[in-house]
């Protein structure tokens, strides 16, 4: 009978400190999945949104974790396609076991895997999938457990058609956009939208696919409909191929895209005069950017040593970690159910602007508008919510 007792208080103790772990308090760790491209078509993405993510997860341990837990990250190549991201995400939810994701990066993989971590009650938080159906599903319900730190397509379409219009003054626009790529499709829709309600006219719009590399046909069409701004809102290596060949055909029409074009990658002199939508600028002088910039780069090194300057990958990896940790701590628990519940509620002020949610769970903020001119992409604007 004793040894029952004994055996019956030793049972006790070992639930009640699993029900403190549970709850967000001291002992045992966190894993956090971290999904992003480090091969495939844009693997500058994967680097940036990995290197972003581990600066919040080490700024976050070096001050004791969350809640008195560590935060273990768990790295996979994504690639930015669907089938590998979906692979990488049955792994990290069913063998390595964790309840939190930071990722996809590209829409057209972030979206199939949100399907299956939110069946799976596993959280993510994409920092720069701005497709629509990454939060909601195509009734229009939102997915619980999915959220995202970067804008949405309708909006950045309707920043660009604004800055289009009332900024450049083009009352034309020809459209150039591979039609099986959400993100590319959904950016181009908005645009179109918001351009012609706003008085603009569409003079041309032609598709090409995500393998094409020879763009002279499309670019004929365009050099013939001599249009005042040609949108383009593909990711940096379509872009580089695409302005490239526009320069020696001799078109002086600026491009514009969105935030697929920001990568350290991006050909500066074929985009040179191009204008491109985003989450943030590394010259922007408030506190936060300032501090962000300085110390990535004091983590980060080029393969010349110096100092890497964060792109807007980096600065929203480095948000969404900070997001979904911030949710944990409040929450007070590791429970995704509460977590959850608790970024709803969130109020955070992030390198790229001060965050809430609406009822997509998709972020209130601003956005910037770059210019690529003489060799480098500088600040132009701000256009807020």
């Amino acid at each position: 009978m004793r040894a029952f007792k004994i055996t019956s208080l030793f049972a006790l103790a070992a639930i009640a400190v699993s029900a403190c772990a549970s709850a967000g308090g001291t002992g045992g760790d966190i894993k956090v999945a971290i999904l992003a491209p480090l091969s495939g078509p844009v693997p500058t993405f994967g680097v940036s949104t990995r290197d972003g993510a581990l600066q919040a997860i080490d700024e976050w341990n070096a001050k004791g974790g969350i809640n008195g837990q560590k935060i273990v990250p768990i790295v996979e190549d994504s690639q930015c396609t669907p089938d590998p991201a979906v692979n990488a995400a049955h792994k990290v939810i069913d063998q390595d076991k964790v309840s939190f994701i930071i990722g996809e990066v590209c829409s057209k993989a972030s979206i199939p895997v949100a399907d299956y971590a939110n069946s799976k009650k596993v959280i993510m938080m994409s920092p720069t999938s701005t497709a629509t159906g990454v939060t909601v599903d195509q009734n229009g319900k939102v997915k619980d457990y999915i959220f995202r730190a970067c804008f949405i397509d309708p909006f950045q379409g309707k920043v660009a058609a604004k800055f289009a219009l009332d900024t450049l003054k083009a009352k034309t626009a020809f459209i150039m956009l591979d039609q099986s790529n959400d993100y590319v499709k959904g950016l181009a829709e908005a645009f179109e939208a918001a351009y012609t309600a706003a008085g603009g006219k569409i003079v041309g719009k032609e598709n090409y696919t995500g393998k094409d590399t020879d763009f002279s046909t499309i670019l004929a069409k365009v050099a013939d409909a001599k249009p005042a701004l040609v949108y383009l809102p593909d990711y940096y290596n379509v872009v580089n191929l695409v302005t490239k060949q526009a320069k020696e055909k001799g078109i002086t029409a600026p491009f514009m895209g969105g935030d697929g074009w920001d990568s350290p990658d991006l050909d500066t002199k074929a985009a040179d005069g191009g204008y491109y939508t985003n989450h943030y600028s590394p010259d922007d002088t408030s506190p936060t950017v300032v501090n962000f910039v300085k110390a990535y780069g004091a983590k980060y090194k080029d393969d010349k040593g110096q100092p890497k300057t964060p792109d807007a990958l980096a600065a929203l990896a480095y948000d969404a970690g900070n997001l979904l940790f911030t949710a944990i701590k409040n929450a007070g628990s590791t429970d995704t159910t509460k977590v959850k519940d608790a970024l709803t509620k969130i109020n955070y002020a992030g390198v790229s602007g001060k965050i809430t949610y609406d009822a997509n769970h998709n972020p209130v903020k601003s956005a910037v508008i770059l210019h690529v001119t003489g060799g480098k992409v500088v600040f132009d604007s701000v256009v807020a919510p």
